[in-house]
């Protein structure tokens, strides 16, 4: 399938645009704004776009890239050099980008759903997708893009061969609905969930309602439940509404329901046009038989039977929205995105996996791509452009289409017609040491590859949300001057998050320095294709030879240290290497003091074979109001000190001395960089006890091996010292002190979360287990069990231990298994 060309002139005209054109001739096809995710670059047009980074300033990397065609509204970052690339300028490359997809979006007659709300946009949609494909050729939002950018980049997909159209649209505050509902022009509206999300981007909860219904101002049909509009008295749009509610009048009137005994079915009961309907939805969870019922809604406001409908709707897939990065057999990297498998989908999952630094060799193993409406030739020569586009070093293809092709595919190839005969020719494959993408449609059954690739640990498993992460670290550039650096911790396991999984987002994200605590850290990372300069910040003379063979810079806080380093590195005939100069403003850890400066300065001058790169401190209570007067002393000794350093060195040197409390409470003591800790990973003192901007990053969940029915006053665990206080039931659970879950959190003083209830511990814990009072939970051997999340915070476990946040997460066992997933 290939997209609608544009001549640089018709874009031009379009987006009404000061043109630099020397070549005329230009085909466009493909939209890019972000120089790490380029693919297609010689039909690519790159528009600059002004965010957090300003987009311009990312044009030379593109255009290095092989991009030659870009709309920019700063004509000062194309200068004479690039005489051979197509510049067009406009005042706005946002607007611009959204304008000439208001256009596309016009060339076509087809049914168009747009789908806003608080909550179950993309399930919704996805799920619409399942139930409308065997009559339409769907296209739809990739994963969850429905923002000012993630919208016109799903209408740009639109093409001949599609018969139907599916996109959601997401906004924070008033004003956003507007531009988006110009691009989707929705024939068929509909409202999911209105909740609580980006509820401070609006007055009210009837303004944030008027901002949503913005999307459905001219379409024919408007289906939603009257429920969702409480408290809205503006009209309602649409040439047409549909409804749907719980014993109340509509359209769809749901009487009643009952869930099935093996608690996997919600039979649900209702009246559509007089007569009596049923539906069989296969999940039992509120929201998901809220957002199967909409979908039930649709369907037969769309002039589906009620047969066809609940026939189609009992075989819904449950719908994964992330994207996971896991531990693999033979030091192999496994990310599994096999919940949905188009072109789109495909593209941004191979981003991912060139993201991917910890190996050299590249897998994709892709099953045949179901894609209704393209013919197979098109399809997979597309395929094939993409996987060169986005360096992939081999393919395992499954399936028997995808195997015709074999002669399209220029990489290392191999082909097999099912799943089955995969996995019985697994061990000849040679998969080890590289990162390897999983991406297949449903039917091809990839859980079952998941499995036998991804290697074998204890079940309980900390999540890493890597979207939370990039979120927070985000957050944090927005709090900077111009120019400040930014270094992230990502010593002892990355909090105990993780090691190269973690680096290689922040390598992406484009941080300037990384800093560990010890050299075999650092060296971890460079073996794991880690490029971004490393401070060391507790370096060993034992490992000097070893820090400078990878280009690892050490933390010198001592004369001695300095002394030391400088030997090794006269030995190897190094000169100009760079160190950072510690000084101990009040700390009082590590670091030079005021009177040791005398020494320092003379050693430092005197000297060719360092090159001090910066000069640092720490602020011993950022957060703390109380001690503010101390932290202004610290920052006035930093200002004099660095001061003296760069007078006797004769250069200027990067200068930092905020922590992750400091960047945004401390904006004056923010200087040339700042290092962030901590709120990298959604936990900031600044915000105790208030809203927070932050997002949760770690969730620790493990599950129920057993329940037991007891009677009052029976005992739970070592010494009988947990007793039931009445009948009821207890769940052992698999995570104990051995896990990381400390022993001070037993008889009743931890807590977890199983079926969205908070219960407490009974009884010790154990080494590797613990016991859960489930006294009233509706709950069952196999259930998930939430150690810590958003709800029950890591800070509330450290206040409950008298200890901080740190200890909680750095404490997590090696032996719980790392899930890294992406939305």
């Amino acid at each position: 399938m290939y997209h609608i060309s544009y001549s640089i002139a018709e874009v031009s005209k379009l987006i009404d645009a000061r043109s630099f054109t020397p070549i005329s001739n230009a085909a466009l096809h493909t939209l890019a704004f972000d120089s790490r995710k380029l693919g297609d670059i010689h039909h690519a047009l790159f528009f600059a776009l002004q965010g957090r980074r300003n987009g311009h300033e990312f044009i030379a990397e593109a255009y290095d890239a092989g991009v030659r065609n870009f709309v920019v509204s700063d004509e000062r970052f194309f200068p004479g050099k690039y005489t051979d690339a197509n510049f067009l300028l406009v005042a706005d490359t946002l607007q611009a980008l959204q304008m000439l997809t208001a256009h596309h979006r016009s060339l076509f007659d087809i049914p168009v759903i747009g789908i806003t709300g608080s909550n179950g946009k993309t399930i919704v949609k996805e799920w619409l997708y399942q139930l409308l494909a065997p009559e339409k050729n769907v296209v739809r939002s990739p994963k969850s893009y429905n923002s000012q950018i993630g919208v016109p980049l799903s209408v740009w997909a639109m093409s001949e061969e599609h018969t139907m159209a599916i996109f959601e649209a997401g906004v924070s505050r008033s004003g956003e609905m507007s531009s988006l509902e110009e691009i989707i022009k929705p024939t068929i509206g509909i409202l999911t969930n209105i909740g609580q999300a980006h509820n401070e981007g609006f007055g009210s909860l009837e303004e944030k309602i008027a901002e949503k219904l913005k999307l459905f101002k001219d379409t024919d049909l408007f289906i939603y439940s009257p429920k969702y509009l409480q408290g809205y008295t503006g009209d309602i749009p649409g040439k047409q509404q549909f409804t749907w509610c719980w014993n109340g009048k509509a359209d769809l009137e749901i009487i009643d329901g009952e869930i099935s005994e093996d608690n996997k079915f919600q039979f649900l009961r209702g009246k559509y046009l007089g007569l009596d309907v049923q539906c069989l939805i296969p999940f039992t969870d509120a929201a998901s038989v809220e957002n199967a019922i909409c979908c039930w809604a649709t369907m037969l406001a769309l002039n589906y039977s009620p047969l066809i409908a609940d026939q189609r709707i009992e075989k819904l897939q449950p719908v994964r929205m992330r994207l996971e990065l896991k531990t693999g057999i033979n030091n192999c990297s496994v990310i599994d995105d096999s919940y949905s498998l188009d072109i789109s989908s495909l593209a941004i999952a191979l981003d991912f996996l060139k993201q991917q630094k910890q190996h050299q060799q590249r897998t994709l193993i892709l099953s045949d791509i179901p894609e209704a409406g393209t013919d197979s030739e098109t399809l997979y020569t597309q395929v094939a452009a993409l996987l060169e586009n986005k360096k992939v070093d081999r393919l395992i293809g499954i399936g028997s289409e995808i195997g015709k092709h074999a002669g399209k595919f220029g990489i290392s190839h191999a082909f097999f017609p099912d799943t089955a005969a995969f996995l019985e020719n697994l061990d000849e494959l040679g998969l080890a040491n590289e990162s390897i993408l999983l991406k297949g449609a449903r039917r091809f059954e990839f859980e079952r590859i998941s499995k036998a690739l991804t290697q074998k640990v204890h079940e309980t498993v900390l999540e890493i949300n890597l979207n939370a992460l990039e979120n927070n670290l985000n957050y944090y550039k927005s709090q900077l001057k111009p120019g400040v650096k930014i270094t992230t911790m990502v010593k002892a396991f990355s909090y105990g998050s993780g090691s190269f999984e973690i680096a290689n987002l922040l390598q992406f994200n484009k941080v300037d320095y990384l800093a560990v605590a010890f050299a075999d850290e650092g060296v971890s990372l460079r073996s794991s294709g880690i490029t971004l300069p490393i401070m060391v910040m507790n370096p060993d003379v034992m490992g000097f030879d070893t820090m400078i063979d990878n280009n690892l810079e050490p933390e010198i806080y001592s004369l001695r240290v300095l002394k030391d380093f400088i030997a090794v590195l006269n030995r190897k005939n190094r000169e100009d290497y760079p160190v950072h100069i510690k000084l101990d403003t009040g700390m009082h850890r590590l670091g030079f003091v005021g009177t040791e400066l005398e020494a320092l300065l003379p050693a430092l001058k005197a000297t060719k074979v360092v090159r001090v790169k910066s000069a640092f401190s720490h602020l011993t209570s950022s957060e703390d109001p109380a001690s503010d007067d101390f932290t202004r002393q610290q920052i006035a000794l930093f200002k004099e000190w660095t001061s003296l350093i760069e007078s006797a060195v004769g250069y200027p040197v990067i200068k930092h001395i905020a922590n992750t409390s400091a960047i945004s409470r401390w904006p004056e003591a923010q200087f040339d960089m700042v290092r962030l800790g901590i709120g990298l990973y959604g936990i900031d003192s600044v915000y105790q006890g208030k809203a927070s901007p932050l997002e949760t990053v770690a969730t620790l969940k493990t599950s129920i091996s057993q329940i037991k029915t007891l009677k009052a006053g029976e005992t739970v665990g070592y010494n009988r010292r947990g007793v039931m206080a009445q009948d009821g039931k207890v769940a052992t659970v698999k995570i104990g002190y051995a896990d990381g879950y400390n022993r001070k959190l037993g008889y009743g003083t931890g807590k977890m979360m199983v079926k969205g209830k908070v219960v407490p511990t009974i009884g010790s814990i154990c080494m590797d287990m613990c016991m859960l009072d489930i006294t009233g939970v509706d709950a069952r051997e196999g259930d998930e069990v939430i150690v810590f999340n958003r709800d029950i915070s890591v800070e509330w476990i450290a206040e409950q231990l008298g200890t901080i946040p740190y200890e909680i997460l750095t404490g997590i066992s090696q032996r719980v298994k790392r899930v890294y997933y992406y939305e």
